[in-house]
């Protein structure tokens, strides 16, 4: 495992211990200073695997990565103005501070949620499992493109939690025909092709981080809570059970977004994607 895989379990475990010491300001900046080590410790590990990593290997790769993952999740504080499924508690007082910690956090979402995608492909059980039966939905593109626009709309037209649900599978519907359309990363196509190893790599992936999230959340001094009317008495830390099915699925939006992204983005020194991308 390479070193900056060391260091990366280096920062989770001493984070752990000055978090759970109440030291200032690692408590308040707990969840993204995890998440970083996460992403070097996964990186390394991918490494070791597949000789190649996003960080190794495509460093320009990654450093783009980060602010296209703060711009993609501010897409999402966005649509929460009117659906209010989360809120943030014990922020800096700070305006710098809680600046800060948006772009620390936010830009360790997508990074995250990919290096732990190629991770999980890598595993021979998973290239087993993801043989499907091809399958053609040409027919089916533009009906769901339409299906994913009404589902982005209708959260403007009628704010409520309730309209959550909407926001995790819109973007799915919406990118994915556009995608598919361009020759681009299209999981359809991967079906018609029969193969499932990046739709089940992204959906084991969301579920994974995603109960990292809230295991690391739970524990944070600044941290957010959930208002998701479904089911929100039963919980797992901080998240209503149902809440954890949107984390798969979140997964797949953010590869499609960024997927859909690299059409915009043409340049030369532009690096090619990861394995999972392909």
């Amino acid at each position: 495992m390479g070193i900056h895989g060391y260091i990366g379990a280096g920062i989770i475990a001493v984070a752990e211990i000055l978090m759970l010491r109440g030291v200032q300001p690692v408590a308040a900046f707990f969840t993204p200073i995890a998440w970083w080590g996460y992403i070097l410790l996964v990186d390394a590990i991918v490494l070791r695997i597949n000789k190649k990593s996003l960080i190794v290997s495509r460093p320009r790769e990654f450093l783009l990565l980060l602010p296209l993952s703060i711009g993609m999740w501010l897409i999402f504080e966005f649509y929460n103005l009117f659906i209010r499924s989360w809120h943030y508690l014990n922020l800096p007082p700070q305006m710098w501070m809680r600046l800060l910690g948006y772009i620390i956090a936010f830009a360790t979402i997508t990074p995250a949620l990919l290096e732990t995608a190629e991770l999980i492909s890598s595993f021979g059980w998973v290239k087993r499992l993801s043989q499907w039966r091809p399958r053609d939905f040409t027919p089916w593109l533009t009906p769901l493109f339409f299906i994913g626009l009404v589902s982005l709309v209708l959260p403007f037209i009628f704010p409520s939690n309730y309209m959550s649900p909407l926001v995790w599978l819109g973007f799915i519907f919406l990118l994915e025909p556009v995608n598919y359309r361009f020759k681009k990363d299209s999981l359809l196509k991967d079906w018609k092709e029969g193969n499932g190893r990046r739709l089940v790599s992204l959906l084991l992936a969301g579920f994974w981080c995603g109960i990292l999230w809230e295991f690391w959340n739970y524990w944070a001094y600044t941290k957010w809570v959930y208002t998701v009317p479904y089911l929100p008495e039963i919980k797992i830390f901080e998240m209503p059970i149902l809440g954890y099915f949107g984390f798969p699925f979140f997964t797949v939006e953010c590869f499609l977004m960024y997927s859909s992204l690299r059409l915009l983005i043409r340049s030369p020194t532009y690096p090619q994607p990861l394995n999972i991308l392909r």
